[in-house]
């Protein structure tokens, strides 16, 4: 049976390392951080300390028009600057709106609204609350938005799985091309939730970064003296297509999303499963749809957020899947952007082919202290030239969603 060849053909993001694709990317490969120090405004009178965090690198309200900037989220306000971007990356494509679909997910949606429109409320009562309240809060507006602006009739998608949500809309859009219901679909992440309750609420439950050095250092994926993952925000957007609809119109083409695994572990709302059955049933199926063996993919672009029990087990799943694979954990450099995370690193994934680099894993030889011995991986400390093959991608959410994407090279030309 023929299955139709699912293609990237723009790429859009705003990261804390760059404003656009091009910064992040080449700020990713320097090696620089995009972790700052910040500190969080009290909430009603009670005070944070002093934590560190991964802000944009640019504000999206520049790019837009100030009007529409002021009834938008944060959330929103980035996905559409990424999806500009990949807009006009992939050739402002014309495409019918009714083969056109758009799929954002999110971790949380518009929590800054809700906590300024709450704030509003207890101060000064009903009336000082935003009229744009709900469509500024609620998580499939970013979908939504991009859906109205470019004319997106095929559907509006909004996975909200936590950590894997921008992984599972890019997944979701390559299902869409498969079953003929888009030729092209929008398709990413969006997440801007450095707030002083998401911060408390990570740090009570002992998930934050404990590291009080340089803030660049405060993000360790893999690093025996892992401790935490940093919070941080942005977007990133991809536009797919069919390789057909691609190649008729001449467009230039990324790489191709050759496969996609999506698997639940159904043990524990944060925990992972002890024995890794979902994050391994995940990659195996991305396997089974690109129709590789494990020992075709050059490189894995690990979940690995840092944590102390999370790193294990990712590095144990691979393991039983892969045997000792060379993995890279951009997380070090940007933090964890929850449900852009799994949309930023798809994109890295593309890129780390089309321009034949792994990217480098931070912090893991400061103060002389590497790879934890718990983590039997080959995890790249230094920029590495990426050997011809496959890019597996991992995203992994509390709640037991697991998500991993494989990324090709392109294997037809464009005219």
């Amino acid at each position: 049976m023929h299955r139709t060849e699912v293609v990237v053909t723009g790429l859009g993001a705003i990261t804390p390392l760059g404003g656009d694709v091009k910064s992040t990317w080449d700020a990713l490969i320097a090696g620089e951080s995009g972790i700052r120090g910040s500190v969080l405004p009290s909430h009603n009178g009670t005070g944070r300390p002093a934590t560190v965090a991964g802000t944009m690198a640019a504000d999206p309200a520049e790019r837009l028009l100030p009007v529409q900037a002021r009834r938008l989220d944060r959330s929103q306000q980035a996905a559409l600057a990424a999806a500009a971007e990949a807009w006009a990356d992939a050739g402002a494509p014309e495409v019918d709106g009714d083969r056109l679909a758009s799929a954002v997910g999110t971790g949380i949606g518009g929590v800054g609204t809700l906590l300024k429109q709450d704030d509003a409320l207890e101060a000064a009562g009903v009336r000082r609350v935003s009229p744009r309240t709900v469509p500024m809060l609620m998580p499939n507006a970013a979908a939504a938005l991009i859906s109205i602006e470019y004319g997106a009739r095929a559907g509006v998608y909004t996975p909200v799985s936590a950590c894997s949500s921008g992984a599972e809309a890019i997944a979701l859009g390559a299902r869409l091309i498969r079953a003929g219901e888009a030729d092209v679909v929008i398709a990413g992440g969006t997440e801007a939730a450095i707030t002083p309750v998401t911060v408390a609420g990570f740090a009570q439950a002992q998930a934050l970064s404990r590291y009080t050095g340089d803030p660049a250092s405060a993000s360790r994926p893999f690093a025996a003296d892992r401790s935490g993952f940093v919070i941080s925000e942005g977007a990133a957007v991809v536009v797919l297509e069919s390789a057909e609809h691609a190649i008729a119109r001449g467009a230039h083409v990324h790489g191709v999303l050759a496969g996609a695994g999506i698997a639940a572990d159904a043990h524990h709302i944060t925990a992972p499963a002890p024995d890794g059955s979902g994050q391994i049933a995940a990659m195996r199926k991305a396997l089974a749809q690109a129709g590789l063996a494990p020992e075709q993919i050059s490189h894995i672009n690990a979940h690995a957020t840092g944590t102390e029990v999370g790193d294990v087990a990712e590095a144990r799943a691979i393991g039983k899947v892969f045997g000792r694979a060379t993995v890279t954990a951009p997380k070090a450099a940007l933090g964890h952007l929850f449900g852009a995370a799994g949309a930023i690193e798809a994109l890295i994934a593309v890129l780390s082919l089309e321009h034949g680099v792994i990217p480098p894993t931070r912090n893991l030889t400061a103060a002389g202290i590497g790879v934890g011995d718990d983590i039997d991986l080959d995890v790249v400390a230094e920029r590495r030239d990426v050997p011809q093959g496959a890019v597996l991608s991992n995203s992994f959410g509390f709640g037991g969603q697991n998500v991993s994407l494989i990324v090709t090279h392109v294997r037809h030309q464009t005219p």
